[in-house]
């Protein structure tokens, strides 16, 4: 049987950030999937954070959970809802887990006390970690993070330049995402960006095979004729990556812009035709809804919406799954404190977060979803608080809250498990990755399901007090998803309520447009009840 022969794309990025490498890269492994093959992905970041799960929501956007517990960029949740592929640990790896490999290797001798540089050392390691992730798939696609041009970029492109050298030009294609900027005033498109963006790709040893213009608008073919010449790639190379409304409609966008096509070829490889089938029914079915409905978020993070990408996303899919149109509105948690202003909502979710800031705002939000009807989500933070907020008002237990909000609160209905109060590092000492549920018969959450062991993705810290559950649920309070052994508690509901649910757990990590998680499908569909109640 003939082994499999890795392919391997680079993307990289220049002129400025957030152009969608992320998302360029999930579409391509899409249509690489819709056509046969077996794909996966690399993020590599180029700062110095071991990983971005100490770094501030505000700077990163959010941090995406994997299976197997890692704590990483949120484009692996990109990669994971376009494709089958899962993500792991091996998936993205930072400038400061390759130089604390490289210098815990010099630390131990494993140098023989020659001199460490940057190259050989760090630029092996990286590619170390490139094969790593690259076994047993018929193409990785492996994003650079940052800007070529940046310094802390120069040794991940160094790496990738040694990389087509190794393992041979017929085996790896170089994509470079740049903007094509429309300048209203001149009626022009401004191809300067792109040309100044491989200018620099080119400094370091790089020529792109191919080029993403990400655009407003499609390149005519005298612009991509224009590319072509002064960035020395062939015209069918120029690709228009087009804004579009709905990022699931980017593959079709690059399919019929021929750049899977374009792939394949420079890759030396045959493949059948992709069947895109179930993303054009997909894209119909969120341009035609059938219903539309209002969410209401709160959470203190809202200045910066990427911080709950993949709730954002488990909306849309749980609202593309009945054909409905899923509005979200966002309210700063720190500003609420009239909550009538939440009357409007059709539904109303309370994410994630740590730290006391904001915790107030979200009982509050809390409380009047409870006691108005309004179908209710609370995930992770949002499910601690649930159980502090119906502490403090059903079961009579005054000023219940978290021991992280507040360490001397007298019913610390959240608090640490034993030997956690002893952790001093921050990075990666959480529950983290998935853990199973065992979910109570009868429950609404086992209605959801359909079944009762599911497996779910976790980041956090706190848990609920055991102590408290005998009070809270001789008051109402059911407790329908427990730990395998019964000690921890990670769902939570409310049987008279039209929609009153709250996981420990995380369940927009697993949710995919295809395969919208059944939490998130449910809560939109209590929305749209509630929404054709009050018309």
């Amino acid at each position: 049987m003939r082994s499999r022969v890795t392919k391997y794309i680079f993307v990289t990025g220049g002129v400025m950030s957030s152009l969608g490498k992320g998302l360029a890269s999930a579409s391509i492994g899409a249509l690489l999937e819709a056509r046969g093959l077996k794909v996966t992905f690399l993020k590599l970041d180029p700062y110095l954070n071991v990983d971005p799960g100490t770094m501030n929501p505000f700077q990163h956007g959010e941090v995406y959970v994997t299976v197997d517990g890692a704590e990483t960029d949120l484009d692996l949740g990109h990669y994971e809802r376009f494709t089958r592929s899962p993500m792991g640990k091996v998936n993205n790896v930072t400038a400061g887990r390759i130089y604390d490999t490289v210098l815990s290797k010099e630390r131990r001798g494993d140098y023989l006390g020659g001199t460490v540089q940057v190259i050989p050392h760090v630029t092996d390691a990286i590619k170390e970690r490139i094969r790593e992730a690259g076994l047993g798939v018929d193409v990785i696609l492996v994003e650079i993070g940052g800007t070529v041009g940046d310094i802390e970029s120069l040794p991940f492109l160094e790496a990738i330049r040694q990389f087509r050298t190794d393992v041979g030009r017929e085996h790896t294609c170089f994509i470079h995402v740049a903007p094509v900027i429309y300048q209203a005033t001149a009626g022009e498109m401004k191809t300067k960006p792109v040309q100044h963006s491989v200018k620099e790709l080119q400094a370091v040893g790089i020529g792109p095979d191919i080029i993403l213009c990400r655009t407003e608008r499609f390149l005519t073919k005298g612009i991509k004729s224009k590319i072509s010449l002064f960035c020395n790639v062939d015209e069918d190379a120029v690709i228009t990556a087009k804004d579009v409304d709905s990022i699931y409609e980017v593959p079709l966008v690059f399919q019929a812009e021929g750049l899977d096509e374009k792939i394949i070829q420079v890759l030396n490889m045959w493949t059948g035709q992709p069947d895109l089938r179930q993303w054009e029914r997909l894209i119909e079915a969120q341009r035609n809804p059938e219903n539309e409905i209002t969410i209401v978020m709160v959470g203190k993070y809202v200045d910066l919406t990427e911080s709950y990408k993949s709730l954002n996303e488990a909306l849309v899919h749980g609202g593309m799954a009945i054909r409905a149109k899923v509005n979200i509105e966002y309210i700063d948690s720190e500003k609420l404190e009239d909550p009538e202003v939440l009357a409007r909502a059709d539904g109303i979710l309370v994410p994630h977060g740590f730290g006391a800031r904001g915790v107030e705002g979200k009982i509050r939000a809390v409380r009047y979803a409870r006691e108005n009807g309004i179908p209710f989500l609370g995930i992770c933070f949002g499910m601690q608080l649930a159980c502090c907020e119906f502490a403090r008002h059903v079961a009579g237990l005054e000023a219940a809250n978290s021991r992280e909000v507040d360490p001397a609160t007298p019913h610390p209905v959240i608090d640490l498990l034993p030997g956690q109060e002893e952790i001093e590092d921050k990075g990666a000492t959480m529950r983290l990755g998935a853990y199973p549920c065992v979910i109570e018969e009868g429950s609404r959450v086992a209605a959801i399901y359909g079944q009762r062991e599911i497996s779910e993705r976790h980041r956090h810290r706190y848990e609920f007090n055991a102590e408290y559950a005998d009070r809270l649920e001789q008051a109402g309070l059911r407790f329908s998803g427990m730990s395998p052994d019964g000690r921890l508690a990670e769902i939570i509901e409310l049987p008279d309520h039209p929609f009153f649910v709250a996981s420990q757990f995380h369940p927009e990590f697993a949710s995919k447009p295809f395969d919208p998680h059944p939490l998130f499908r449910a809560f939109v569909q209590a929305a749209v009840h509630r929404g054709r109640d009050r018309a």
